[in-house]
């Protein structure tokens, strides 16, 4: 099959083409697991995490892509769930261990032998994938294959910030950064909580316009202060500024949701400025959103074809990958970017 493959840890302004267009084989499967022929596959800032070794792969060579569409040809001989021909998805959630006290409450989100697809085993920036069984997503037949990668990670990890700010229908609520995940937030926001004004914080003026359209009350450079004070805030940006400058933002008792797996260190002094009375006395608080559940893709699937969400997409041929990393890294972004690799 053809893979765009990782082999080495890199920085981005180094080597602008870190993943090379190959030849490798399919991969074999085991009892619990499906092959998957790969239809989509979404791009996300984790896999510039991966590239530049925040959060580096387990093993290298590896192929990144955890927002994996496609259909079922063919099942392991112990897989009764997931029939061939099937249409599903697969998620960052690669696996988890199901006994640990996290996995026993449904949080398995936070086991620590979680392993997660494009980083511990290949992921869909390929022709083929294999996915256990369990831990595939069946893909709800009116949201399209270019539609439903996105859904997969940007919308579930974004459902999961959602929740963890505790928001209530009428209060303020603001987004910091405007890309995959928060636009898909907006468009829930606006459906769940239809007398909650949203207001956004976007360094690239082509976001804050986008913001806008989307249905934002007002949008702002990440350094203005909203016109009010917002109940609560869910950053999705790779660096620290824009927390800091956030929490500034809220109002007494708020909430801020890092919705983010690693923070670039480009400026980790703005941690310096924190300032007690300033940023956090009042009750404010800072929570940290780490992975999805199983149960957190699957409710927003259904969700967003009951809604329906519908995410703005860039599509990209397979091979054009680095292409949409290296435009994903310069902030050119307007909703999210999906490479179309089959049918």
């Amino acid at each position: 099959m053809k893979a765009m493959m990782l082999n080495q840890i890199v920085n981005f302004l180094d080597n602008p083409a870190p993943l090379s267009f190959t030849d490798t084989p399919v991969p074999p499967l085991s009892a619990t697991e499906v092959l998957i022929r790969v239809s989509t596959c979404g791009v996300c800032h984790t896999e510039l995490d991966e590239i530049e070794g925040r959060t580096p792969p387990s093993k290298l060579p590896m192929i990144l892509g955890h927002q994996v569409v496609g259909r079922v040809v063919e099942v392991g001989e112990n897989v009764e769930s997931v029939k061939v021909n099937q249409r599903v998805g697969v998620a960052w959630i690669f696996s988890a261990c199901g006994i640990c006290q996290f996995c026993l409450r449904g949080e398995e989100n936070l086991c620590a032998d979680f392993k997660a697809t494009g980083r511990d085993v290949h992921g869909g920036y390929a022709e083929y994938v294999a996915a256990l069984a369990d831990y595939v997503h069946p893909i709800p037949d009116n949201i399209t294959a270019e539609q439903a990668a996105p859904l997969l990670c940007a919308g579930a990890i974004g459902y999961r910030s959602l929740k963890l700010t505790g928001i209530e229908n009428g209060q303020n609520f603001g987004l910091t950064g405007f890309g995959a995940s928060a636009h898909l937030v907006l468009k829930l926001v606006r459906y769940k909580y239809p007398l909650t004004d949203v207001f956004v914080f976007a360094r690239n003026p082509r976001e804050r316009e986008f913001a806008i359209e989307l249905g934002a009350v007002w949008a702002g450079d990440t350094t203005e202060l909203s016109p009010v004070k917002l109940h609560s805030i869910i950053d999705t940006t790779p660096v620290w500024k824009p927390v800091v400058e956030a929490l500034e933002n809220l109002s007494p008792g708020g909430r801020l949701i890092i919705n983010a797996i690693r923070k670039e260190d480009i400026d980790k002094e703005y941690l310096l400025q924190l300032d007690y009375p300033r940023h956090l006395w009042m009750e404010k608080e800072i929570k940290s959103v780490a992975n999805v559940t199983r149960s957190d893709v699957r409710e927003f699937l259904d969700l967003a074809a009951i809604i329906p969400i519908e995410a703005t997409v860039q599509e990209y041929p397979l091979a054009e990958a680095n292409q949409a990393l290296n435009e994903l890294k310069r902030g050119e972004i307007r909703g999210a970017k999906v490479l179309q690799i089959g049918q």
